[in-house]
């Protein structure tokens, strides 16, 4: 039986998306082989520091919207988050971060670099920014997150230097616009037909999926 395939959207800024990646992880020690996650990058935060200044100009700016993190975060006991979140560290885009982890990830589908390094540096990412407020917009802090993770900044260089990483990025803009994709973290399944969007809990995903696993896709309807 082949895999249910999952389309998983989001943006390496955003603070549901790192909430929600143990329940990414739940699902792969759950179902292993059963699920394939295909993991694309929706460009939230592509224009990052304007956006944020624009949306909460009202409501206090960039410490306005840090106070809103704070207490996102609070109803979660599995993360941190820096107390400075976003006011003293403000990254210009996660379009810089979403070419630089593409780069690894074609890399992996090369064989070249451990299987799940794709996986693991998007984590790494996400943990330097929200934990130690790297900017890691910044090309000199993406090398150094490579290096920690012993990977090869002259390989990773080669396919951003190539332009394969930017057509993996384009296919990421194609897939958001396919998708009508406007919100991270969004998993899309069952050929499109099916989403959920933000902070959906585990529970529900898993009842998505095993509804899937149950019911062959040719069996979806009656009509």
């Amino acid at each position: 039986m082949e895999p249910i395939r999952i389309f998983h959207f989001s943006d390496v800024l955003c603070i549901w998306a790192y909430i929600a990646q143990i329940r990414l992880d739940e699902l792969k020690t759950t179902f292993q082989d059963r699920v394939a996650l295909e993991y694309h990058f929706v460009p939230v935060f592509g224009v990052a520091r304007e956006k944020l200044e624009n949306r909460w100009r009202d409501r206090g700016g960039l410490k306005g919207y840090s106070d809103h993190v704070h207490e996102v975060v609070q109803k979660f006991d599995y993360i941190t988050i820096h107390p400075d979140i976003w006011t003293k560290v403000t990254p210009p885009s996660s379009t810089s971060c979403h070419l630089f982890l593409h780069a690894i990830q074609i890399l992996e589908a090369k064989g070249l670099v451990e299987q799940q390094a794709f996986e693991k540096a998007i984590w790494a990412f996400r943990e330097a920014f929200f934990t130690q407020l790297a900017n890691i917009s910044d090309r000199k802090v993406q090398f150094e997150i490579a290096e920690e993770l012993k990977l090869s900044i002259a390989a990773i260089q080669a396919q951003i230097d190539s332009g394969e990483a930017y057509a993996q990025l384009s296919k990421d803009f194609e897939l958001v616009k396919e998708h009508t994709v406007t919100v991270s973290p969004t998993l899309i399944f069952n050929e499109g037909r099916q989403r959920l969007n933000g902070n959906v809990g585990y529970r529900v995903i898993e009842a998505n999926i095993r509804e899937l696993l149950h019911n062959p896709p040719g069996e979806q309807s009656w009509c």
